[in-house]
């Protein structure tokens, strides 16, 4: 098998699996990721306060914290999937090894903020809502942006997420202008 073969296989096996863990409104994350938040999450309340767990609600001074699948992030995880996936050239090894950090990096940050938000909450904090909209909105996104740009860094990233897939598609085209 040739070289730009190969290639094709591999752009082709990429957003096969990227498709494929999209199925079921990115069910696999949830089930993965929601049980490993929610104990984490009730870890930290239940060292620092009185806890009880009921299904992905933790009750803190009697004060329910349901964890929502928008608390879970599943999307996030999907995002820096796609960041991963869409990217051309690297090795099995290194892009294994990039999605465990990048999956392992966001659950730390998800559950830390997920604990100070619920302390915010229980005390009675007036900046709660505000707290709790900008780290979701912004933060979440910067976050995602920021984890993506130190893999960058770190692993020596070269390519770049969709674009130079799509450039070795147009490479090997019939579309492809002849100078």
């Amino acid at each position: 098998m040739n070289r730009s073969t190969h290639e094709f296989f591999d752009i082709i096996l990429r957003y096969a699996l990227l498709v494929l863990l999209s199925i079921g409104n990115l069910l696999i994350f949830y089930l993965v990721f929601t049980p490993i938040t929610v104990y984490s999450v009730f870890f930290l309340f239940n060292s620092f306060f009185t806890a009880m767990l009921n299904g992905t609600t933790i009750y803190v001074k009697l004060i329910p914290i349901e964890m929502i699948p928008a608390c879970i992030a599943g999307s996030a995880y999907y995002l820096l999937l796609i960041f991963n996936l869409s990217t051309p050239g690297i090795k099995i090894s290194r892009r294994l090894r990039m999605i465990f950090f990048s999956f392992l990096f966001f659950l730390i940050v998800n559950v830390l903020r997920i604990f100070l938000l619920g302390v915010m909450y229980i005390s009675g904090s007036p900046i709660f809502d505000i707290a709790h909209k900008v780290s979701w909105y912004f933060g979440s996104v910067f976050l995602i942006m920021l984890i993506w740009f130190y893999q960058v860094k770190i692993y020596k990233v070269k390519e770049i997420p969709f674009y130079s897939d799509l450039r070795f598609l147009y490479k090997h085209s019939l579309l492809k202008i002849k100078k």
